[in-house]
């Protein structure tokens, strides 16, 4: 058995003796009367009806608190049993061994406390007393409580059970992630506590019916009430928060912190923006509690069978979680997890952030390739055959998942023509986009695919405006040969732009990512695994950039010739690639030498004097020019 301090608090007259005797002899530990440790000046006050004061208390308290360090230390557990009626007691009790420590609180009404101490004799404490400690007592909220009207038993029974059956792990929103994760954690054999919110009318006994829905949830303990979840977790906790990004995190996090001891973990799964997982780190460190921030992708079958896990924060607290994270984590092709400490606080969420922005990229020249394909004449199942034939060549997750999609049909049409061309996003490819800017890196396909999106929520506007602009009758110059060429450049272009904005922020926040182990684990269990993204942890472990590396350098000039033909195309034929028309632009300007710039700078110092450097003066001195003498 782990070792355990158990502290057994409450009024005089609760019974706490007799409770940790039966105790004792069942788990088979010494126990202590806190009694018997006040000095003779306390009892001699006691005796004489005085209550004692805090100073009095504090070296009666503190010898109690020596005597659970000396158990812990040899590794034997013990019962103690004292009053402990304050906070501020528990604190000096609980220092340095909040996880050993368990707490029994011991609680009945004055009348019925007030009735056996009446009855007790040859005591010092008197039922005179007993007002006094009812007034101070300051009821613990992390504990095993129980009212004093059960037999001796059955509360021994009860504090038996509580504390047998701790659960390890605990996983908190039982949304479509949540329940999937908890199978998961489930599946592996991680005994768990499970919690969902009570709301009245919408959302009641959500935990308790989704254990008894799936077998493997059979030791699951659920809950819909914070402290008995909390208190059902061993010390240290861990506690996963699957819940909604944004304020419902704080709150989640404000309404924990009062049942939380000293070293819990709180894992935030969820997509949460990176610096508020900062801002989170530092107020929870300050209470004492640990935080790590962790991407999750996978979606709700990821979730379920192994996602890609990306935990940042500090790394002595990862390693307090990892074997949980690695045991439901995907593996890759040498049945290594796809799980990897990434760096400090804030890292876990912004390389999530930056595969979210990556994914909407990959989604968006998937999408074009199918506007091409269209244009050429192809339906539906011929467009999917033509991305089977892609798999060999350049195969990923998302291509599958589209190859299945375009073979969707209700009835004798195809799905995807009764889908409405709208997409949606929930925030994260918002966040790279600033993240890109405010970095200073030109991650311009993660922009542009966002964008893209947010141009085809205006439906009305756009079939407005195709009366005017849309040319129908133009057919595309292009070849699925191209396309696929264009598609392959494209995607590495998209990658080396997500794989530097993440450098930039690992050197910029001193995060000392490892590139290609960031690779290794997105080659699976994530939403942009890919044949690419497997060949890019090679890649990695010799450039920083792979711009840098020959194999992608050769590849992308191969390529090059077959995007400008299919851009070219689709501008001359009306056809609208916005990601794929980005990535030959973003590769024209990258690779020039001298571009159009020295007209901006120039621009800038005529209006508003900011300088500028000269091609002949090596030194970096900055000019100004005073150009309209006029």
């Amino acid at each position: 058995m782990k070792t355990k301090i158990i502290f057994i608090i409450g009024v005089s007259g609760v019974g706490k003796s007799t409770i940790a005797n039966l105790l004792s002899k069942e788990l088979q530990v010494p126990f202590f009367d806190g009694d018997d440790f006040h000095s003779k000046k306390n009892i001699k006050k006691m005796s004489d009806g005085k209550p004692l004061t805090d100073a009095d208390r504090y070296d009666w308290l503190q010898s109690l608190h020596d005597l659970a360090i000396k158990h812990v230390k040899v590794k034997k557990s013990c019962i103690i049993i004292c009053s402990a009626l304050k906070q501020a007691y528990r604190d000096i009790l609980n220092h340095q061994i909040e996880q050993h420590s368990e707490w029994v609180f011991l609680h009945g009404s004055f009348l019925q406390i007030k009735k056996r101490l009446d009855n007790r004799k040859n005591h010092f404490m008197n039922s005179e007393l007993l007002k006094s400690q009812f007034d101070i007592l300051e009821a613990p909220v992390n504990a095993i409580k129980i009212n004093v009207e059960k037999s001796p038993e059955h509360i021994v029974e009860i504090i038996k059970n509580q504390l047998n059956e701790k659960s390890e792990f605990g996983l908190f929103g039982l949304g479509v992630m949540g329940k999937s994760l908890s199978r998961n954690l489930a599946n592996n054999g991680i005994k768990l506590s499970l919690f969902n919110r009570h709301v009245a009318g919408k959302e009641e006994n959500i935990a308790l019916n989704f254990k008894n829905k799936f077998p493997e949830l059979a030791t699951a303990l659920p809950f819909d009430d914070v402290a008995s979840f909390v208190s059902s977790i061993q010390k240290p906790r861990k506690i996963m928060l699957m819940v909604n990004a944004g304020k419902t995190i704080d709150l989640v996090i404000d309404n924990l912190l009062p049942y939380l001891s000293e070293g819990d973990i709180i894992i935030d799964g969820g997509n949460s923006n990176y610096n508020k997982t900062k801002e989170r780190h530092d107020y929870l460190i300050s209470k004492n509690i640990h935080f790590i921030g962790t991407g999750v992708s996978g979606g709700e079958e990821g979730a379920l069978y192994g996602p890609s896990i990306m935990p940042g924060g500090n790394e002595e607290t990862y390693k307090k979680v990892q074997t949980y994270l690695e045991k439901i984590a995907a593996k890759d092709k040498n049945n290594l997890p796809c799980c990897s400490y990434v760096g400090s606080e804030g890292s876990g969420h912004f390389v999530k952030m930056v595969h979210n922005g990556i994914e909407y990229a990959e989604m968006q020249l998937l999408a074009e390739a199918f506007t091409l394909l269209k244009k050429l004449g192809k339906n539906p199942d011929e467009i999917a055959a033509i991305l089977e034939s892609w798999k060999a060549i350049e195969n990923s997750y998302l291509l599958e998942i589209t190859i299945d999609i375009l073979r969707k049909k209700e009835g004798e049409d195809w799905l995807i023509h009764k889908i409405m061309d709208k997409a949606g996003n929930k925030g994260t490819g918002n966040w790279a986009t600033i993240a890109t800017a405010q970095l200073g890196i030109p991650s311009t396909m993660i922009a542009t695919s966002l964008f893209a999106r947010y141009t085809s929520f205006f439906k009305e506007e756009r079939s407005a405006l195709s009366a005017h602009f849309d040319t129908n009758d133009l057919s595309l110059n292009s070849n699925k040969e191209d396309i696929l060429k264009a598609y392959q450049f494209a995607r590495i272009i998209n990658h080396y732009q997500g794989f530097k904005l993440i450098k930039e922020a690992s050197n910029r926040y001193n995060w000392n990512i490892n590139l290609s182990e960031l690779a290794r684990i997105w080659t699976n269990g994530c939403i942009i695994r890919s044949d690419l993204m497997m060949s890019l942890v090679t890649t990695f472990k010799t450039v920083d950039h792979i711009l840098q590396a020959p194999e992608i350098i050769e590849k992308l000039q191969s390529l090059k010739p077959s995007i400008k033909k299919v851009v070219a195309a689709g501008i001359v034929n009306e056809v609208a690639i916005p990601t794929l028309t980005d990535a030959i632009s973003f590769l024209n300007s990258i690779s020039k030498a001298n571009s159009s710039a020295n007209i901006i700078q120039a621009q800038r110092d005529y209006f508003g004097a900011h300088t500028y450097e000269r091609t002949d003066d090596a030194s970096g001195k900055f000019y100004h020019t005073h150009w309209n003498e006029n």
